[in-house]
């Protein structure tokens, strides 16, 4: 089963009907013992990290979150299920997150139209099987005011331009998290979403 957690964001179901292109059945779900359970698990979203915490608190999922992490099952986080990786955000004053990716999550500078809304090329510093079909500056579709700077800067799998470069996807073993949204960013976001679950059928992640 490949899990969507249901913590009360509004895109699921982009998530889910993309996924369904692609030809794979998802289940939405707000249960920790499903999430456990699942082969992969996909925390998409969109909204504030304050937020986005406390909801996944309240419905007791921060716990399995860390844990299906700490076993190596395919976990895929998208723009701010990336942000509560990290350790904590500047969003709202300082905010504890997940703490599973140590580092911060920042604003954009002053003088920096936020949100960074729309296109942008997506510089791949690694290659990692996620990237599989996908050219190098392809463009993905993001919406956020807030970009993640994990204190390990070799798991930034990816860059992206916005005043400064700034990590656009991280990668560690079987963990693999976007800024950018994969749902909104066409077939190239498609592929993104294939790989990961080619990933996640794998049980292993291989470098190409």
């Amino acid at each position: 089963m490949i899990a969507i957690i249901d913590y009360g964001a509004g895109n699921l179901r982009s998530v889910v009907n993309a996924l369904s292109r692609l030809g794979y059945e998802a289940k939405v779900t707000t249960s920790p013992a499903q999430v456990l359970k699942a082969q992969a698990v996909i925390l998409p979203g969109v909204g504030a990290a304050a937020d986005t915490m406390a909801n996944l608190r309240r419905q007791e999922l921060d716990g399995p979150i860390r844990q299906v992490v700490a076993e190596g099952k395919p976990f895929l986080g998208v723009c701010i299920g990336m942000q509560v990786l990290l350790s904590g955000t500047e969003e709202g004053g300082n905010h504890q997150c997940l703490g599973i990716i140590p580092g911060m999550v920042r604003k954009f500078a002053p003088g920096l139209k936020v949100p960074h809304m729309g296109w942008n090329q997506v510089r791949q510093r690694v290659a990692h099987p996620v990237f599989e079909g996908i050219a190098d500056g392809a463009n993905f579709y993001f919406v956020h005011s807030y970009y993640v700077d994990p204190d390990d800067a070799g798991l930034v799998a990816s860059e992206t331009e916005y005043g400064i470069p700034f990590c656009s996807v991280i990668a560690k073993d079987n963990l693999i998290a976007t800024q950018f949204h994969p749902e909104k960013s066409g077939e190239v976001g498609l592929k993104v979403y294939d790989n990961f679950i080619k990933i996640a059928l794998g049980a292993k992640i291989s470098e190409r």
